[in-house]
């Protein structure tokens, strides 16, 4: 799979702009503010429905303007492909492919990309909600059907949550909570379906975590990951005790496990709960836990491991999306990267990624990047691309 052409309108700082890139390395280069990460974002946009940098979508729409509009031509498989979403102000965003209408969460079964940029750092360090969108999107990759899955469980935990708060301040009790109990069947049904599937995710992503770790660093520091699920116990406000737990039963089993562990889960956390408002177990509250020489990296890995380890997970990521899919390789995206990385790192990283179909680069400074990677250079000057 590769981008053939990105237009802009009224997205972030650019009224309009065209850009072409090529198969291989595509190379854009532009001082800091300039609007270089702007363009990434934008296909980024298109396969994850985020942003790796502001959590809402409004933020990329330009200052004073109602609506954004993302264009881009894909090809892959020889089929063309023209994929757009409009961002709006008010009201949903729309979303179009080959000029016929969409629903905007099915625009990730046209288009992959991974994404590494700076703010990837906080998946080691930071709070477990930017490991649980990590997984996500990643599983949407995999399967755009999940998408409907994770929307419905969230949607179930938001009437959940209402009715324990509304329980909260009522103080029912007994036959006057029959309706929670409805409620808890589809949360474990939702719930259950997402944690097994983030189980096979991590497993997955073992070896080649561990293999793009070696290739970056030239070091095997022993990088893992493993899965702390509060409905055995673990709890992101620690106040249930730190437990991890890595699932590594069969498919079959680990659907009933995982449904009888979950309902067992939010019985006994009924009554906390009702004191509470709010619900206390569920991929809502899982972590994942990033080891590095058998220590969790979060506390103990240096800000150099804690690069590599965020660097191997996304270069992980998409070798187990080039395995796996039907449309070829995702577009490797790295945003301001090779400026962190000394001469031999980076030398490293730009043979790792020389195989993949497509790779964009964004970076401020062109001797940054090793010459293999900047054939095809695009230079970007206050939101206006110079050439490429």
């Amino acid at each position: 799979m590769r981008v053939t052409h990105l237009s802009l309108t009224d997205f972030r700082n650019y009224a309009n702009a065209e850009v072409g890139f090529v198969s291989g390395p595509n190379l854009i280069v532009g001082r800091n503010g300039q609007g270089k990460t702007n363009l990434v974002e934008a296909l980024g946009f298109l396969s994850t429905l985020g942003s790796h940098r502001v959590s809402t979508d409004k933020a990329m729409i330009r200052s004073g303007q109602d609506a954004g509009i993302i264009r881009a031509r894909l090809e892959y498989n020889g089929r063309d492909i023209l994929a757009e979403v409009q961002l709006n102000r008010a009201g949903q965003n729309r979303a179009q492919v080959n000029r016929s209408v969409i629903k905007t969460r099915d625009l990730p079964r046209y288009f992959s990309s991974v994404v590494f940029a700076p703010e990837d750092l906080a998946l080691v360090r930071g709070d477990p909600s930017g490991r649980r969108k990590f997984l996500d999107q990643l599983l949407v990759l995999r399967s755009p059907r999940l998408a409907a899955v994770l929307s419905d469980y969230d949607r179930v935990l938001k009437q959940r949550n209402t009715l324990l708060k509304s329980a909260r301040s009522s103080g029912m009790r007994g036959n006057q909570l029959s309706t929670l109990d409805i409620w808890d069947e589809r949360l474990v049904e939702f719930g259950s379906e997402i944690i097994d599937e983030r189980a096979k995710l991590v497993q997955q992503l073992g070896e080649p975590l561990r293999a793009a770790y070696r290739a970056v660093v030239n070091e095997d520091h022993g990088p893992a990951l493993v899965a702390s699920l509060s409905i055995l116990g673990a709890d992101e406000d620690a106040d249930l005790g730190v437990v991890t737990a890595s699932v590594q039963q069969s498919a079959a089993s680990v659907e009933s496990s995982t449904n009888e562990i979950f309902r067992a889960a939010l019985g006994g956390l009924r009554k906390r709960e009702l004191e509470r408002g709010i619900t206390l177990a569920g991929p809502h509250r899982d972590d994942l836990v990033f080891m590095l020489n058998a220590l969790p990296a979060k506390g103990y890995a240096s800000h150099g491991e804690s690069w590599s380890f965020a660097l191997s997970l996304k270069l992980a990521s998409a070798q187990l999306l080039r395995q796996e899919s039907a449309s070829g390789d995702p577009v490797l995206i790295l945003d301001d990267v090779f400026a962190e990385l000394d001469l031999q790192r980076r030398a490293r990283l730009a043979a790792a990624i020389g195989s993949f179909e497509q790779v964009l680069i964004t970076a401020a400074v062109l001797e940054d990047v090793p010459p293999a990677l900047v054939a095809h250079t695009i230079h970007i000057h206050a939101g206006a691309v110079i050439d490429g």
